[in-house]
């Protein structure tokens, strides 16, 4: 954790004092000098400020930030209870609020609290605040444990068993296991930006992923082949579409669907399919009451998601 060195107290209110400087994560050895000093106090990230306050100092100290911010909350778009912000937004700078402004500003003041606060932020800090057996355990979903003591495991499908293990998290989930000691459980950053350099797409998306008509989940992928779950909400549809690398084939399990197909109009319900060759232009809607669930099966050379040819699109994605 960061800590805040106390300056000298503010004339007039009782218990605020200046902030005589920020340190960043200090080795063990210093962190106990700190507190034993009594002069510093650990930085919880809370920050109050009048938003007015906030934009002029970001102005001052980081006018590009401040720009990026503006730039794509003005180009934002909504659907469902998503408000997806402007494409400024991925080249702003990588940067906390403490060095972009707190640390820098001479408005700051610091009041010392005793919250007894967790941002649950870590699996460490999600195994404290969860009921445990007598053995220390924590659990979540069809989880077994064999003389584990002092564990978080956590399972969102599978089946997870545990034999043996101390102090140590387990989360299953159904495109990826972690497994690492908890008191290593700040690292995770670490392991994400590996994951993000070797380009594993388990880094950035979930196997399911929301559109603005509802989502889909992948099940399976092979050579040449991939099978989805697609869910469309009653009253919505996709956009007009084609694909240049893979053929689609829809089977209905819920619900009723309309599909575009060329010049044809198909109207399916439970256990009817249709087949969309490669480059065939295509749509599919939901005129009904309740959710459309298919299952998608597609092949073909090339299954990217960026494989699509938007005509025309209810959300303005064309």
């Amino acid at each position: 954790f960061g800590y805040i060195e106390l300056g000298a107290a503010l004339e007039g209110a009782e218990g605020v004092s200046a902030i005589a400087s920020f340190v960043e994560k200090p080795d063990a050895a210093r962190a106990s000098a700190f507190l034993a000093g009594g002069r510093h106090l650990w930085n919880a990230g809370m920050f109050i400020a009048r938003a007015s306050t906030l934009i002029a100092e970001l102005e001052r100290f980081a006018p590009g930030l401040l720009a990026s911010v503006r730039e794509a909350t003005g180009a934002a778009g909504r659907d469902l209870d998503f408000v997806r912000l402007g494409p400024a937004f991925a080249e702003a700078p990588s940067i906390s609020i403490d060095y972009a402004v707190m640390e820098r500003t001479e408005r700051a003041a610091v009041v010392p609290a005793d919250l007894g606060w967790s941002d649950v932020g870590s699996w460490d800090a999600l195994w404290q605040v969860s009921p445990k057996d007598g053995a220390g355990n924590a659990t979540h979903g069809p989880v077994e444990l064999l003389d584990a003591r002092n564990c978080l495991v956590r399972s969102e499908g599978i089946l997870t068993a545990v034999v043996g293990l101390e102090d140590v998290v387990v989360v299953a989930t159904e495109d990826a296991v972690l497994a690492l000691a908890r008191d290593r459980a700040q690292d995770v950053k670490k392991l994400v930006d590996q994951l993000k350099a070797a380009r594993r797409p388990e880094a950035g998306s979930h196997r399911r992923m929301y559109r603005p008509w509802g989502h889909y989940e992948g099940l399976i992928r092979g050579d040449r082949f991939q099978v989805k779950k697609i869910l469309v909400r009653p009253g919505e549809k996709l956009s007009l579409q084609k694909h240049y690398h893979r053929a689609e084939h829809w089977v209905v399990v819920n619900g009723t669907a309309i599909v575009e197909r060329d010049a044809e109009r198909i109207l399916l319900r439970e256990n009817e399919s249709v087949y969309l060759p490669l480059g065939s232009v295509h749509r599919l809607e939901n005129p009904g009451m309740i959710p459309l669930t298919l299952i998608e099966v597609q092949s073909g050379a090339y299954l990217g998601e960026d494989d699509i040819v938007r005509f025309e699109d209810t959300y303005g994605r064309t």
